[in-house]
């Protein structure tokens, strides 16, 4: 019980290291919370505009709550991606990766608390993205079943919990360029996982990647939950998002446990990228 005690307050200092940091550097994360928000407009303009490009008569509503329901859920799952994926570079950029990775800590208990933050954070910042967006645009869910998009959300956060963890290696193995090589992931996730259309449009190479993008299944159940998507679906793409969850945490945390003990007999935690 002791130990366990001890575990939950470590976990709750990584988190309260995170939000002192974060409020040092508000403005920083009040300019991108003003990109994403203006992002979401755009897109919602965008479904706005179609109509009056083509000529031709569409549901604009259902339109423009499709693209706003990618648009707010992929802001939440890229924030807890690039969140996670950047523990090491942010670790670098202050100074403080060596002596995170030889505290007398657990790495599970780290990455938990890094994690942790991560989903609260998200959550509270999509929530705001939401409330803005409500007073401009009318989101179409009389359909909408709050409890299946609640449980896709939550086990679309695990998937990408385990994503960004083994994407967070990438800094360790390649400290010049890895942290650029957590960007080409995040845009390669975006353009194969159907955020702002549907999967079916693209090629068939790359619909055949979006399978392991758990992105795919996330939006495409979230859609459905929210009734912008016909529902018969559902089943298949939270448990697809379940499967992925359960391989990506263990694989990510694995290969990060690797790509910790790689760089310590390298001596390239300190390098700077």
């Amino acid at each position: 019980m002791k130990r366990l005690h001890k575990e939950l307050g470590v976990i709750y200092a990584f988190i309260e290291r995170q939000v002192r940091l974060y409020w040092r550097y508000w403005p920083w994360e009040v300019a991108w919370f003003v990109y994403t928000l203006a992002n979401a407009f755009a897109i919602s303009f965008l479904g706005k505009g179609v109509e009056r490009v083509t000529g031709s008569a569409i549901n604009r509503q259902h339109l423009i709550t499709y693209l706003l329901v990618g648009s707010l859920l992929w802001g939440y799952l890229s924030h807890i991606f690039w969140e996670i994926a950047s523990i090491v570079q942010i670790e670098r950029w202050e100074g403080t990766l060596e002596y995170t990775f030889m505290a007398p800590i657990s790495r599970t208990t780290h990455l938990i608390g890094m994690c942790s933050f991560a989903l609260i954070y998200g959550v509270v910042r999509t929530t705001l993205l939401l409330v803005i967006i409500a007073f401009f645009f009318h989101l179409d869910l009389a359909k909408a079943n709050l409890a299946a998009a609640a449980g896709v959300m939550a086990v679309a956060s695990f998937s990408f919990v385990g994503l960004g963890v083994a994407v967070a290696i990438l800094p360790m193995l390649a400290p010049e360029r890895g942290q650029q090589m957590v960007e080409i992931m995040e845009a390669a996730l975006l353009m194969v996982s159907g955020v702002y259309y549907p999967v079916s449009v693209l090629p068939g190479s790359i619909q055949f990647l979006s399978r392991f993008s758990p992105a795919t299944y996330a939006l495409s159940g979230m859609r459905r939950a929210l009734g912008v998507a016909p529902s018969s679906g559902l089943a298949a793409d939270f448990g697809a998002l379940v499967l992925l969850g359960v391989i990506l945490v263990p694989l990510g945390a694995l290969a990060f446990r690797w790509a910790e003990m790689w760089a310590k007999r390298r001596g390239t935690l300190a390098r700077s990228g």
